[in-house]
Order: C-alpha cells, then sequence, then structure tokens
C-alpha cells in the first residue's frame, strides 16, 4: 500500500515541475502525504529508497530460512530432530595412560625397626619400600587391592619366577568366567615380566608382587588382592631380594 502511494506521490511531482518547483509546494505536498499515510514516521518509511526495502526483505527472509533449517533440519508434521551441532558431539576424553610422577622410584628417608632387607608395602598410600641401611628406603609406587580386596599381614616370598605363567585362581574364574584357565608368560600376561610368590607358614597365600601389563594402573586400588608394580621396577626389586624375605602389608 505504502508503496502505491509512493509511486502516486511522485507521478503528481513529475506533473508540476519535480526538483524545480518551489519549495512552498513541496512542503505542501509532503503535509498531504503525511496525512494520507499517517504522519512524519510513516513518510520516511514509504520515502525510503527501493533498494534498501529490498535488502531488508532478503536479510529478514535468509534469517528465517536459516531458523527453520536449524529448528526442523527438513523434517515437518512436528517430528522432533536433532540439530547438526547436537549430533557431531564431541567423543569423551579418554584420561591419559601415564603413571604419576610421584610413584616412580626414588630413595627416602624411612624409619622403622625392621631389618634392612625387609620389604614393608602401605595400601593407603600405594608404596613399596625395600628397606636399606642407615634410616634408608628404596621407595616404590604400586597398584593394590580394589575394595573388597584388600589385605594386611605378615609373609615371606616362597617363590620367585621370571615371566612367569599366570594361573587365574578358581574364585578369580568363578567372578570373571571368560578368563583363560592358564596365560604362558610375556608381554600380554598380566603378571608382568616378574612375580614373587607370598607364603604364610610353608603355603601360597595366592597373592604376589608382580609386574603389570598396565602401567598406568600404579598407584590405583584395581587387582584382586595382589601388588602391581612397574615391569622394570619389578625388575630390579626381583634382584634385590630372595627366596625367603621378609615381607609386611600394614
Amino acid at each position: 500500500m505504502k508503496r502505491c502511494l509512493f509511486l502516486v506521490a511522485l507521478a503528481v511531482m513529475a506533473a508540476s515541475g519535480g526538483p524545480a518547483l518551489a519549495e512552498s509546494q513541496n512542503t505542501k505536498t509532503l503535509k498531504m502525504w503525511q496525512d494520507l499515510i499517517g504522519g512524519a514516521k510513516a513518510t520516511e518509511d514509504a520515502f525510503r529508497p527501493i533498494e534498501a526495502q529490498r535488502r531488508a526483505r532478503a536479510e529478514q527472509a535468509t534469517t528465517a530460512g536459516t531458523r527453520r533449517g536449524v529448528l526442523f533440519g527438513g523434517r515437518r508434521n512436528g517430528a522432533h530432530v536433532q540439530t547438526a551441532r547436537l549430533m557431531a558431539a564431541p567423543a569423551p576424553v579418554q584420561p591419559p595412560r601415564i603413571i604419576h610422577p610421584k610413584y616412580l622410584p626414588t630413595v627416602i628417608a624411612y624409619d622403622t625397626a625392621e631389618q634392612p632387607g625387609t620389604i614393608i608395602i602401605d595400601p593407603q598410600a600405594k608404596y613399596l619400600y625395600l628397606v636399606q641401611e642407615g634410616g634408608m628406603a628404596q621407595r616404590y609406587g604400586v597398584g593394590v587391592g580394589r575394595e573388597g580386596f584388600g589385605w594386611s599381614g605378615k609373609v615371606k616370598i616362597g617363590r620367585k619366577a621370571e615371566w612367569p605363567r599366570w594361573v587365574p585362581p578358581m574364585e578369580m574364574r568363578k567372578r570373571q568366567p571368560d578368563l583363560p584357565e592358564s596365560m604362558e608368560g610375556g608381554p600380554d600376561n598380566p603378571l608382568g615380566a616378574r612375580a614373587l610368590y607370598l607364603f604364610n607358614d610353608g603355603r601360597d597365600t595366592l597373592y604376589r608382587i608382580h609386574g603389570s601389563n598396565e602401567p598406568w594402573t600404579i598407584g590405583q586400588a584395581v587387582s584382586s588382592g595382589c601388588i602391581r608394580m612397574r615391569n622394570e621396577d619389578v625388575t630390579e626389586l626381583y634382584s634385590r631380594v630372595g627366596v625367603g624375605t621378609r615381607v609386611i602389608v600394614l
């Protein structure tokens, strides 16, 4: 409607001489169109350049089309459609498989009445201490039994093995039926590079101090009661202790 009035106004102005008219004639014409289309603001809108009006309409159409595309994704009848951003949600970030530096081997001052050569394991702190002379100890980070599988006591190393064969206890196989009856030693074996078998009064407790093919679990409570070490750490410990070594689990 406003565009039609605008064209009529142009025709009137052209018939009366266009820009060459006196200022009073232009004022009368402008006043006439203000009365017809609703005041000064409406008049201003009616005389906006046609190109500006086209641009505004194009922008409105683009915005509306984009909104429909995002919200409805081409689906009709009110069906729920996820947006592309929801469908392309990033996968959860996996924690890095590294050992915390505090669990790496180190020599520390260690106050104990136990004899040098004794192994002391602190499951709460996740450390194994090999007592040395002069109030010192070699400390290693370890993995320990998860909740319900912790234990404490005084035992001895009854046997040692390099790249040991793994025979899961019957109780473990009942909990995890997919476990093999046995597995030969090697890099994929859960006992790792070395194993120290813990005995009590000459009988196997079924607990071991052993290596691990999952070194990133050191410092965690994840095992079924055995004490896990990095392969390089258990190899070093293996070379420093013998059968009969006293082991204290706090």
